[in-house]
């Protein structure tokens, strides 16, 4: 990545802050209902896109915090589990075109187990501090579409009334800011904001000026400056 797009990621550690809040509020007030400990990786094999922001933050902090070594084996985690999320999405895809109810094929998709790319051997994140927010809000109550989602290790009860996060409107929140960053960018890929991609895709895409459709060199409108992937090896 050549490009420094910290105005937008400040912009998005105020969103992980909230959601971090968001969390330890519920967990204060029902801490026999939370599991989430460490060795529990249960989200870590949940199938959920990042929006552009997100997936730019996460893809910068993979590049500048882990060494060469750490990179190759994660890039090649991350491969593998693009595929399996690439076959997936691809029957589900073929399964509403032959008539199959849209609602009935995402529960199913839900129920899907894929390996993160970045849980380690010993089940811990390789960037637990910079991951994205839907892992951050897992092991609390959440409503999607105005359903309410638990997590299934958890002892929040089905039914009952809990403070509930509403992640329709944290992924709004994700996604206009992704729209401002592309209306910063002199791009070709107006539409950009909208774009959605796996923790996998994140890791493996190489974020630059190609990637990113930007038309002239010196057309960014955010400040540009060489970012050298750290090796610790």
């Amino acid at each position: 990545m050549d490009l420094d797009f910290s105005e937008f990621f400040k912009q998005y550690e105020q969103i992980v802050a909230q959601a971090d809040a968001a969390f330890k509020t519920v967990a204060q007030a029902h801490p026999d209902c939370i599991a989430c400990k460490p060795g529990c990786s249960d989200c870590c094999y949940a199938l959920f896109d990042l929006s552009l922001v997100e997936a730019l933050y996460l893809n910068s902090n993979f590049l500048e915090k882990l060494d060469n070594t750490a990179r190759e084996k994660i890039l090649a985690k991350a491969d593998r589990a693009d595929r399996k999320a690439y076959q997936i999405k691809r029957e589900a895809f073929q399964a509403v075109a032959k008539g199959k109810e849209t609602e009935q094929v995402m529960a199913r998709v839900a129920w899907e187990r894929v390996r993160c790319p970045l849980l380690n051997e010993a089940d811990r994140c390789d960037l637990y501090s910079n991951r994205p927010v839907t892992c951050r809000i897992y092991g609390i109550p959440t409503a999607i579409d105005g359903k309410g989602h638990t997590c299934g290790q958890s002892g929040f009860a089905q039914g009952a009334a809990y403070p509930t996060v509403n992640l329709d409107a944290i992924n709004q929140r994700l996604a206009d800011l992704s729209h401002k960053l592309v209306e910063r960018l002199n791009t070709r890929h107006t539409e950009m904001g909208d774009m959605l991609m796996p923790v996998s895709m994140a890791l493996l895409t190489k974020f630059d000026r190609e990637y990113l459709g930007i038309k002239e060199k010196d057309a960014c409108q955010v400040k540009a400056i060489e970012i050298t992937p750290k090796d610790k090896s």
